[in-house]
């Protein structure tokens, strides 16, 4: 069986806000395969501007508090980049990337869903380090 990856229509680069572009994260993010224990917080962190493109920074940070444990011992951040190209037009949507913390790959939302297996290892992985120091 072939495996389906949700995403969302992106709006178009002349609807887009730093809250729009906030508010399509969170709708993306809720698409993801995620049990209901893993909380987050997102936020807007910067705007880039550079020769062909605009950049805009999120950041979705990740736990599990349990009842015991209400601040999480470790969490994994999810970095998004909303870019609004200045060479398509204005009509064209943005582009959407986001890696996780702990790693240099840039995935689309639209070619890649999203695991949750992905943030347990960073917190597991964040866990044993702090065990070893």
């Amino acid at each position: 069986t072939k495996h389906v990856i949700k995403n969302i229509p992106w709006t178009m680069a002349k609807n887009f806000t730093v809250e729009s572009g906030w508010q399509q994260i969170e709708e993306l993010i809720s698409t993801w395969d995620i049990h209901e224990s893993w909380l987050h917080h997102s936020e807007f962190l910067q705007e880039e501007k550079l020769k062909d493109s605009k950049r805009y920074h999120y950041r979705a940070c990740w736990g599990l508090p349990t009842c015991r444990k209400p601040i999480p011992r470790a969490t994994a951040s999810v970095y998004f980049i909303i870019v609004i190209s200045k060479f398509k037009p204005d009509t064209a949507p943005v582009e959407v990337f986001y890696r996780l913390e702990s790693s240099r790959l840039i995935r689309r939302p639209e070619e890649c869903q999203f695991r949750e297996k992905w943030l347990q290892d960073i917190i597991e992985n964040k866990i044993v380090y702090r065990k070893t120091c």
